[in-house]
């Protein structure tokens, strides 16, 4: 009975030791708090604070401001969107390496990817301006050019074309080869077939067209040092107060005014079939985005299809719209 009190007196003797040991821990923390520096603990947390949005933004969801209306209906200038950049496989570091995904883009996703035109300043200044713009939720950018606009780094358009796909546009209006397929359809006939949501946009009049066209002519004969006939002049009026031409457009009527006066000359009629007369074809591992807003965006048509391992994530939701704030939800 004496070792067995003995045990439970030791026994006592050791808890109430650690529990000591705790309460003089804690006393000490509390005394540390107490004399630390108020700014260095604002500090603390706020490295905290950005280290937890670091995260979420570089592996789960980013949020991004909508700079121009490409994309008009789906996104309107100004609207504030998340991406969900987990589900294509986020990047290890900003503009650094990528995580494979076994999930692809599928067609008419909204895609955000980098600008295959921009030049970068450096692998440092990339990480600091991705940090930067992901700290603030897309508020403050520090990539700006000379005239102290944001530059145009990453792009969000619509996944339309897919690998094995082949497009021809005429005066603007879309028409599309699927892979397998041997005929070409119309792009908003496939679009009302399947009931696809959004809207194909065009601020071009397509009544305006001859006049777009006459004046291509006209600057063709120009260039050529050639008169220009006072009828092609006059059908070319007013072709400057046109707010969004289909340039694309005007540049193949001035290509083929340029090869019919050289028939000899081998480089316009070879811009000629590449840019215009064969369209665009989509390999294998590579996606044709295209914005909404047809006649307002520097898209695809002009840079070529994008590998699918360029793209950093999915449009997923509108999180803020000035513009209307009835439109905040999903991204279709």
């Amino acid at each position: 009975m004496v070792e067995k009190a003995d045990f439970f007196d030791r026994l006592q003797d050791i808890t109430e030791s650690c529990l000591s040991a705790r309460r003089a821990r804690r006393r000490i923390k509390k005394e540390k708090q107490k004399a630390k520096n108020p700014l260095l603990d604002w500090i603390e947390a706020f490295l905290w604070a950005a280290g937890v949005v670091l995260l979420i933004n570089q592996y789960l969801f980013q949020a991004y401001q909508i700079p121009s209306g490409s994309m008009i209906d789906t996104l309107l200038i100004g609207d504030r969107v998340f991406v969900n950049k987990i589900i294509y496989g986020p990047e290890l570091l900003p503009g650094l390496g990528k995580l494979p995904s076994p999930i692809k883009p599928k067609r008419n996703a909204v895609i955000i990817f980098e600008n295959p035109a921009y030049i970068s300043r450096g692998t440092a200044f990339d990480i600091a301006q991705r940090i930067v713009y992901m700290l603030t939720l897309s508020i403050v950018d520090i990539d700006r050019d000379e005239s102290g606009e944001p530059k145009a780094h990453f792009l969000i358009k619509r996944a339309v074309g897919m690998g094995g796909d082949w497009f021809l546009q005429d005066r603007g209006n879309m028409r599309i080869r699927f892979a397998g397929e041997d005929r070409f359809v119309d792009e908003r006939e496939y679009l009302a077939q399947r009931g696809m949501v959004h809207n194909v946009s065009r601020l071009m009049d397509e009544a305006l067209y001859p006049t777009l066209e006459a004046a291509a002519r006209a600057a063709a004969l120009g260039d050529l040092g050639l008169q220009v006939p006072p009828d092609v002049s006059a059908r070319s009026a007013g072709v400057n107060e046109l707010r969004y031409p289909d340039y694309l457009a005007y540049e193949k009527e001035r290509l083929a005014f340029y090869r019919a006066a050289n028939p000899h000359n081998v480089r316009y009629r070879t811009r000629l079939a590449r840019q215009h007369t064969l369209g665009w074809y989509v390999p294998e591992s590579r996606i044709l985005p295209l914005g909404d807003n047809r006649d307002n965006s520097q898209d695809g048509r002009y840079f070529g299809p994008v590998l699918t391992s360029k793209i950093l994530g999915k449009g997923s939701v509108i999180y803020w719209s000035g513009p209307k704030l009835g439109r905040i939800g999903p991204i279709r």
